[in-house]
This record gives structure tokens, C-alpha cells and sequence, in this order.
């Protein structure tokens, strides 16, 4: 099954027409025709069966004949990962993350951070892209930028905690993580947290953890966090 994603689509939606890129997609490359079927989404759960109606390369129209809800998730997990030096890695973590099973993603700029920028539609793109390769349907929330301070003084009900490098008292994330609950994880940059970030975070009731023996790069930490999570609800 290939899946499409378009925010526009809802459950009363009989007939749709596809954009110019996405039609000529469908009818040249992957040689749809009429009475075709395709799989389209509106990133928030549901999932749409139609069949085409016209084949036309720039305006593609399909009748929608099936629709449902994909069942979400038990859990609810939010990353806040501070950009890293070189976009890529970013947009690996994200892809990944998506393909795992993040559902909202906060960009937090740290007092070790190098990078302050990022780029939003860029990253929107591959966050859709991730969800219709997975076959989801539900499109992770790419939150704006924030400063650390400005995220932590936040209103939380999820549970809370900071995935840091610093030899203090730390628990392991997995030990720690609960089913079936609302989570936020906090991930540094490539110097880490500052102490003084750390303290402010523990002070916001973050609970301190690590994600193994080794240190790990920002977007790989941010990997493991998503992976132990999505474990700890798949038992």
C-alpha cells in the first residue's frame, strides 16, 4: 500500500482532487488508471480507500468509498531535542523517530547549542514523508523553536525527565518509564546540558537519567529515548 497524505481531507469528503506534483505522479509513474484504488491520509487518524474517477497527469480526482480511523496509540510521547550542527542528523532523528513512534517534536535551544536556526518546512517535509513510508496515520507535531528556559516553564501533565551526561545521580530511563502514560524527554545538544540547565530542569520536577554506558551523539540519545519508550508499550 502507498500512502498520500493531504491536511485538507476529512470525513466528509466525497470526491478529491490530487495537486499537480501528486497527479502526475500517480498516473505516470505509478501508472494509475481509472478505478484504480488509492490510500490517502489527513495526518490526524484517518485513512481514506478511494478509486479514480480521472486520470488526468494535473488533476488527478479520486471518489472516496472507504473511510476509518486508525486506532492511536495508548501512549503520548514529546521529544524536546536541541538542533544539531549538521541538519542531516536532525532530519535522521526525525525520520526515525516518526517510523518509531514520536508524536510531537520540540526544537529547544540550549546554552551549549551551535546551531540556533532550523528549517521548519524542511523538516515538515520529512515528517510527512516518514509517516506515509510507515504507513501511519498520524503526522508528529513539529512544535516552534524554544528557548530551554522557555520550554521547562511549561504547564507538564506527561512524565518528565532529562536525558543528560553529567556524573550525578541519574536513573535509567527504562527503569523508569511507565505504559500507557503521557512522557516528555528532554535531549541536549552536542556539549550536553549545561549544570546549570540541569539543576533548572530538576528544579521543574525533570527526573535525571541516562540512556546507557556510552555517550551518545544528540540525535542517536534522542533515537534511544523514542526506541525505550516505544518498547516499554509494545510488552
Amino acid at each position: 500500500m502507498q500512502l498520500f497524505y493531504n491536511p485538507n481531507i476529512n470525513e466528509n469528503t466525497t470526491d478529491f482532487t490530487f495537486e499537480r506534483e501528486e497527479s502526475k505522479h500517480i498516473v505516470k509513474v505509478l501508472r494509475k488508471n481509472i478505478g484504480d484504488t488509492l490510500h490517502i491520509t489527513n495526518g490526524i487518524g484517518w485513512l481514506f480507500t478511494a478509486e479514480i474517477t480521472i486520470p488526468n497527469i494535473n488533476k488527478c480526482t479520486a471518489k472516496i468509498v472507504e473511510k476509518k480511523i486508525q486506532k492511536p496509540k495508548a501512549y503520548y510521547l514529546h521529544l524536546a531535542v536541541a538542533p544539531t550542527k549538521m541538519n542531516d542528523r536532525y532530519e535522521w532523528f526525525l525520520e526515525k523517530a516518526t517510523e518509531i513512534g514520536v508524536d510531537s517534536v520540540t526544537p529547544i535551544i540550549c546554552d551549549h547549542s551551535e546551531r540556533k536556526v532550523i528549517k521548519a518546512e524542511r523538516f515538515e517535509r520529512i515528517l510527512q514523508s516518514a509517516m506515509k513510508q510507515s504507513l501511519s496515520c498520524y503526522l508528529p507535531k513539529l512544535n516552534p523553536v524554544l528557548s530551554f528556559q522557555e520550554f521547562i516553564n511549561q504547564n507538564f501533565d506527561d512524565d518528565l525527565f532529562i536525558a543528560h551526561c553529567e556524573e550525578t545521580d541519574r536513573k535509567s530511563l527504562k527503569q523508569q518509564l511507565k505504559p500507557r502514560t503521557n512522557t516528555t524527554i528532554l535531549i541536549g545538544p552536542e556539549g550536553d546540558f549545561s549544570v546549570k540547565e540541569i539543576a533548572k530542569a530538576i528544579e521543574n520536577n525533570f527526573i535525571p537519567v541516562t540512556l546507557g554506558k556510552t555517550r551518545l551523539r544528540t540525535e542517536t540519545a534522542a533515537i534511544v529515548a523514542c526506541h525505550s519508550v516505544a518498547y516499554t508499550n509494545h510488552l
